[in-house]
């Protein structure tokens, strides 16, 4: 997973060609920390499908103020550019694949 500043997230994000889960964290969130190693996983497993970036909430605040990020963690799913999906809080890689999945068809 790749840390992308406020600078790097059109280029990063909003261009990338294949769908890109954006995870809202801060250092000090324990959900957060335990979200990165299934984030990790899920990522590697992909084989390129899927990206994941992480973008630490704290530092980039008017990044994360755009898109009304209240709480972490907090992933947003962009695809072509877009956003398409949102969730929050510690989950089960299962269940990030599945609001993945349930995502990108309803964006269809």
């Amino acid at each position: 997973m790749k840390q992308v500043t406020g600078a790097e997230f059109a280029s990063e994000v909003l261009a990338s060609s294949s769908p890109v889960v954006v995870d809202f964290y801060t250092d000090g969130c324990s959900p957060c920390r335990a979200m990165a190693p299934i984030l990790a996983e899920w990522e590697g497993e992909a084989n390129g499908a899927l990206k994941v970036v992480k973008v630490d909430a704290a530092v980039e605040n008017e990044l994360a103020a755009s898109y009304r990020v209240n709480a972490v963690p907090a992933f947003f799913l962009f695809s072509k550019g877009k956003c398409i999906g949102q969730t929050m809080g510690l989950k089960s890689k299962n269940s990030m694949k599945q609001w993945f999945d349930d995502s990108i068809k309803a964006a269809a």
